[in-house]
C-alpha cells in the first residue's frame, strides 16, 4: 500500500510525532491553521471513520482526547475545533482517517463547525421519518 499516512503513522516516514499510543499516533499538521493544530492518524489503515475496525475505535479517541489536554497545558487556548474531513466533498486530502485538533483563541477569525456547510432544505420532521 502507498499510503502516505500509512507510512506515518508506523514510522516509515518521518513526520512531526508528538504524541503515540498503541494504536494511533499524533502529528503536527505540515500546514497548520493554529499553533499545535495536530492531527490524530490510527496505525491501522482505514479511508475513514466507517472503515475503522470496532476494536481500534478506542485508541484514536483515546489519542484525541489525550493531546487535546496535552494542547491545552502548553498553548492554552481558549478553545478547540475537532474534526474529521470524511470524503473529498469535504475536503479530505488523503485517503486515511485523520482527525484535526485545531487549537482556538479568541479573535482568531475562525467560525464554528456550523459554518462549514448550509444545505438544510427539509424540515427537523422530514429528516427524522427518514430515520425510520
Amino acid at each position: 500500500m502507498d499510503c502516505l499516512f500509512c507510512k506515518i503513522a508506523n514510522k516509515e516516514m518521518v513526520a512531526d510525532v508528538v504524541y503515540e499510543n498503541d494504536g494511533a499516533v499524533g502529528v503536527l499538521d505540515v500546514h497548520p491553521v493554529a499553533p499545535g493544530h495536530t492531527m490524530i492518524l490510527p496505525k491501522v489503515h482505514a479511508e475513514n471513520i466507517l472503515d475503522l475496525p470496532k476494536n481500534k475505535i478506542e485508541p484514536v479517541f483515546t489519542a484525541v482526547k489525550e493531546m487535546t489536554k496535552k494542547l491545552q497545558e502548553i498553548f492554552n487556548p481558549d478553545g478547540f475545533t475537532i474534526g474529521i474531513n470524511h470524503g473529498k466533498v469535504s475536503g479530505q486530502a488523503v485517503d486515511h482517517l485523520h482527525i484535526h485538533i485545531i487549537p482556538r483563541f479568541k479573535g482568531d477569525g475562525g467560525k464554528s463547525i456550523h459554518s462549514v456547510v448550509d444545505n438544510s432544505p427539509e424540515s427537523l420532521a422530514e429528516i427524522k421519518e427518514k430515520f425510520k
